[in-house]
């Protein structure tokens, strides 16, 4: 776990214990630190660890995200399928609701995305976290 960002809401996901990291390549997270912590800062509440799918990524760019297209101004790599990232949680309530949900790291997920999204729609849509 790195350490907080003032502002930062405290890293534990959404099992209720200590956030683990989502992705280190590429860097994820709203303040690049590879999880998927919160704040006031971050609009956008990029809290659900997910691991990106092509079915995902062309909805993503279909709704105006193109989350698959490198930005080297940004220093966006641009994400393909088994990238894990740091997605906003309202972002994957959408893809769920049209069926297009990527899964989800549940111990890499920040509780704060409880606000958005039901524990049991993750863990639905859960997969096991790499050792």
């Amino acid at each position: 776990m790195t350490r907080p960002v003032p502002g930062q809401i405290p890293s534990v996901n959404v099992l209720g214990g200590a956030l683990s990291p989502c992705s280190t390549e590429p860097l994820t997270g709203f303040w690049r630190d590879g999880c998927c912590n919160t704040g006031p800062m971050d609009r956008g509440t990029h809290t659900v660890c997910a691991v990106m799918s092509a079915g995902f990524l062309a909805f993503s760019k279909e709704r105006g995200n193109d989350l698959s297209t490198p930005r080297p101004e940004f220093g966006f790599p641009g994400l393909k399928p088994g990238d894990r990232w740091c997605l906003c949680a309202g972002r994957w309530a959408e893809a769920l609701a049209a069926g297009m949900a990527p899964p989800v790291v549940l111990e890499s997920t920040h509780h704060a995305t409880l606000a958005v999204v039901s524990l049991e729609d993750l863990k639905a849509n859960a997969i096991a976290s790499r050792a």
